[in-house]
């Protein structure tokens, strides 16, 4: 039998998941696991190139791994771990460190953004941690890293970076393929329908999160940014109905219903109709995701060995490519 190919992702924990990061990725991630050896971290290593709450990390990093599993990601055929857990991410990162040049980091274009938002703490992880990614990504020697636009630079600068070791060393590292994930529905802020739900959006009524109470939901959907037209019908027209293309973008993606359909079920019926009933889809869809969650994080002992399995499994596959790093470039062996 063919060995599945190895696939690897992680994310921050340093905002509470959205219904965009939900439709958008993770809806899909469970699939994966039919035909990929998938590696999921939340990523709290990097998290505190910005300062965190102590307390509310601690607290973001089980949430979100509940709220993983509770999206259908299955610990027995997932590995899900928590970064700082794997001591050889960071081991490796510093090895990475010295073969990353110094003019590579400096084009980062998130350097250049994160710098500009946090001017009074402008540190050095916050410009290296490129390194450490590359080091999150090599360690599993995986085939395929999931790319959205934002990190493709970064997945460019792993590769440059493996290439060179490779170079100086002989085979070292996998050079992993760029993976385009099959894209759930593009959701956009529910205030601001020119730009993406995201979970560090300032405006608390633009992003709807996972764990949020059905009540707050309808309120925000309620208060959704529709369009100041007259005619006030609800026809998908992106162009000109941005507001009201979003929620008819998030209505199919949680009823599998398309376009036409949904123009047809609120055909004569205003805005007044159709954003409660959007609300009312969602909550439906979340309901289950947030009672699974909520009933996770009560369980301590089951958590805890969901994330203790998964960093034994992958601190076993990365302690093989560290020790391979290490005698390639000099030390000597523990």
């Amino acid at each position: 039998m063919d060995e599945k190919k190895v696939m690897l992702s992680g994310i921050q924990p340093s905002g509470d998941l959205t219904l965009g990061s939900y439709l958008g990725a993770i809806k899909n991630w469970g699939a994966r696991a039919e035909e990929f050896d998938c590696y999921y971290f939340m990523a709290d290593m990097h998290s505190i190139t910005v300062r965190q709450d102590p307390a509310a990390l601690r607290r973001r990093t089980l949430e979100q791994l509940a709220q993983y599993i509770a999206c259908g990601l299955d610990p027995e055929r997932n590995t899900l771990f928590i970064q700082s857990h794997v001591h050889q991410h960071a081991e490796l990162g510093w090895v990475l460190n010295c073969y990353t040049m110094f003019g590579e980091l400096s084009r980062m274009t998130q350097f250049k953004d994160k710098s500009a938002k946090n001017k009074d703490n402008i540190n050095g992880g916050l410009f290296t941690y490129p390194a450490l990614m590359a080091a999150d990504i090599l360690l599993y020697q995986p085939d395929y890293v999931p790319v959205g636009e934002d990190q493709k630079q970064h997945c460019e600068l792993t590769r440059d970076v493996a290439q060179r070791f490779n170079h100086i060393y002989g085979d070292v590292f996998k050079i992993p393929e760029p993976y385009i994930p099959k894209v759930g529905a593009r959701i956009m802020s529910l205030s601001d329908p020119a730009s993406k739900m995201s979970k560090s959006d300032k405006d608390p009524n633009g992003s709807v999160y996972l764990m949020e109470k059905p009540e707050d939901i309808q309120r925000k959907f309620k208060r959704a940014v529709t369009d100041s037209d007259t005619e006030r019908c609800v026809r998908y027209d992106p162009a000109n109905k941005p507001g009201v293309a979003n929620l008819m973008t998030i209505y199919a993606a949680v009823t599998g219903r398309t376009m036409e359909e949904i123009e047809r079920e609120f055909d004569g019926q205003g805005y007044g109709v159709f954003k409660p009933a959007v609300g009312e889809a969602v909550v439906e869809t979340l309901r289950p995701i947030r009672e699974e969650a909520q009933r996770i994080l009560k369980d301590k002992a089951y958590l805890e060995s969901v994330y203790r399995a998964g960093a034994e499994k992958a601190s076993r596959v990365a302690e093989r490519t560290l020790r391979k790093v290490y005698k390639k470039v000099g030390f000597v062996a523990r």
